[in-house]
C-alpha cells in the first residue's frame, strides 16, 4: 500500500529522473498522479522531464492543471516557468521562479532554474548567484554544482568546471550527461586518457547518450586514433542518422583515411541535414574533388 503512495511513486520518479530515464519517470509521475490528483509535490520535476523531452504540450497541461489546483503553489510556478522556458520567453520563465523563490525562500530547485534561465541569458553573473543561493539551502543539489560547471566551461575555465562536474558526480554518479560534460571539460584541458575513462562511463550507463559518444570520437581523433574514432561515430550515426555535424566528422575522417567514396556520401548527407555549415561543408567537398583530380593526373 505504501508502495502505491503518490509520495513513493514520486520518488521513484526522481530517482529515475535522475538516472536520466526519463520514460520511466513519466511513467511513475503519471501514476502518482492518478493516484493522488491532487498533489502539487513532484510536478516541477515531471514539468523538468517534458522540458527535457521537449513535449511543449504535455507540458502545457500540465501547467494548466498545475494552475486549476493552485496558482500560488511554487510547485505551479515551477511548472508554468518551465513551460515558458521550453518556449525560449527566458524572461516570463523567470518571473514564474522568482515568484516559487518569494513563495518558499529555501526553495533550492526554484533557485536553480532561475540559473538555467540566466544562463540562457548569457547571464553569467546571475545565474552563478542562482546556483550558489541554492547551494546553501541544500549543499546536495547536483543541479546546482552541474550549472556552476557548466558556466565555467561556457567561459573557457576548464579546470574550474571540473571541480564542480567532480562536485556534481559525487552526489550522483548515476548520471550519464555528467560524467559527458566531465570528460568534455577533462578533453579540453588535454587530459584525454581521463576524459576517455568519464566519456566511457558515461556510454556504458547509456548506451544512446549521443554527445558522449561524438565527444569521444573528437578525444580519439585529438589522440591520432583514427580507426577507433571512426568505430565510435559508426555506432553514433545508428542513434542519430540525423546529426548533420556527425557526417560531417566522419566524411573528413573517411578523406584522411583514404576512403574518398564513402568521404563523399557522408559530406552530401550532412549538407542535406545541417544547410547552416553549408560553406564548411562544400569546402570539404571542394577539397576532396581536388584531392581527386591530383591523383588521376598522378596517374597519367
Amino acid at each position: 500500500a505504501h508502495f502505491k503512495s503518490g509520495w513513493v511513486l514520486s520518488q521513484v520518479g526522481r530517482a529515475h529522473y535522475e538516472m536520466v530515464r526519463y520514460s520511466d519517470a513519466l511513467r511513475a509521475f503519471k501514476k502518482a498522479h492518478d493516484v493522488e490528483p491532487h498533489r502539487l509535490a513532484g510536478m516541477e520535476l515531471h514539468s523538468t522531464i517534458l522540458w527535457h523531452l521537449k513535449r511543449e504540450v504535455d507540458l502545457c497541461h500540465l501547467a494548466k492543471r498545475a494552475v486549476e489546483l493552485d496558482r500560488a503553489s511554487p510547485y505551479s510556478c515551477c511548472v508554468v516557468g518551465n513551460a515558458f522556458s521550453l518556449q525560449k520567453e527566458h524572461d516570463t520563465a523567470l518571473k514564474f521562479f522568482c515568484r516559487a523563490i518569494q513563495l518558499a525562500p529555501d526553495f533550492a530547485y526554484a533557485h536553480t532554474l532561475c540559473g538555467h534561465e540566466h544562463a540562457a541569458k548569457d547571464d553569467f553573473d546571475n545565474a552563478s548567484k542562482a546556483y550558489e543561493t541554492a547551494l546553501l539551502h541544500d549543499p546536495r543539489h547536483y543541479n546546482a554544482w552541474y550549472g556552476l560547471g557548466n558556466i565555467y566551461f561556457r567561459q573557457e575555465k576548464y579546470s574550474d568546471a571540473e571541480v564542480h562536474m567532480k562536485r556534481a558526480l559525487r552526489i550522483n554518479s548515476c548520471s550519464s550527461p555528467l560524467h559527458c560534460y566531465l570528460g568534455m571539460a577533462l578533453h579540453r584541458s588535454r587530459k584525454n586518457p581521463q576524459a576517455l575513462e568519464q566519456l566511457g562511463e558515461a556510454i556504458k550507463i547509456d548506451p544512446r547518450n549521443p554527445l558522449a559518444r561524438f565527444e569521444k570520437a573528437q578525444v580519439l581523433l585529438s589522440m591520432d586514433k583514427s580507426e577507433a574514432a571512426l568505430a565510435e561515430l559508426q555506432l553514433l550515426v545508428e542513434v542519430a542518422p540525423k546529426e548533420g555535424m556527425v557526417h560531417l566528422t566522419m566524411g573528413k575522417l573517411y578523406k584522411k583515411l583514404g576512403r574518398p567514396q564513402e568521404a563523399v556520401v557522408h559530406l552530401t548527407r550532412a549538407l542535406d541535414l545541417s544547410p547552416k555549415d553549408s560553406q564548411q561543408i562544400k569546402a570539404a567537398l571542394l577539397n576532396l574533388q581536388r584531392d581527386r583530380d591530383d591523383d588521376e593526373e598522378e596517374e597519367l
